[in-house]
């Protein structure tokens, strides 16, 4: 199964995450695994990380957790059918790929970057019971400049064929998901 959750940021998408991936393991007896994508570069990012890595820790579940910023994909082989993964986030996930090719952006690096980051996250839906993935809304801020142009657009293009693929989709608003895609039970 994959679920694609998305919000905008502090939208408690990540908390839902977490909470939909506990349910999903309890029902199947299954094993939790957070794939973090982010990177602690400053102080507030490394504030969040620690208290994401908390909130795991002290929750009833035990997670393993996977620090992968780059190719996730990779990670595909250590997982089972009886694993839920939960892959947060995909913003992030973009944005270093993006910069790990930020001086040759054209159209042919940006094909590739996408279609890394739309492989990995089929073949981790491929090798588990279920796949959660967390994005954020961030195609309504306006920009002017190029390079954050075509950031948004591949995000855009992204989040349109994860979510056709998902068998659910939500919209995390002000703590309340919102169903976007898919049955209610």
């Amino acid at each position: 199964m994959l679920i694609f959750i998305t919000g905008g940021v502090r939208s408690g998408k990540s908390s839902f995450a977490e909470k939909t991936a506990m349910a999903l393991a309890k029902e199947i007896n299954g094993q939790l695994h957070y794939i973090a994508t982010g990177v602690a570069s400053d102080p507030e990012m490394q504030e969040r990380v620690c208290r994401h890595q908390k909130d795991r820790a002290n929750g009833p579940y035990l997670w393993k957790t996977w620090e992968k910023p780059y190719l996730v994909g990779k990670l595909g082989s250590k997982f089972s059918k009886r694993d839920i993964l939960l892959l947060d986030c995909v913003t992030t996930l973009l944005n270093n790929e993006f910069y790990l090719h930020e001086a040759e952006l054209d159209s042919h690096v940006l094909k590739g970057i996408k279609d890394r980051v739309l492989s990995g996250i089929i073949k981790l839906a491929g090798c588990s019971h279920s796949l959660i993935v967390v994005s954020n809304e961030i195609l309504f801020e306006p920009c002017q400049s190029p390079f954050v142009l075509s950031y948004q657009k591949l995000l855009g293009e992204l989040h349109q064929e994860i979510v056709q693929r998902a068998d659910k989709a939500y919209m995390v608003e002000m703590g309340i998901p919102i169903l976007m895609k898919g049955d209610l039970s």
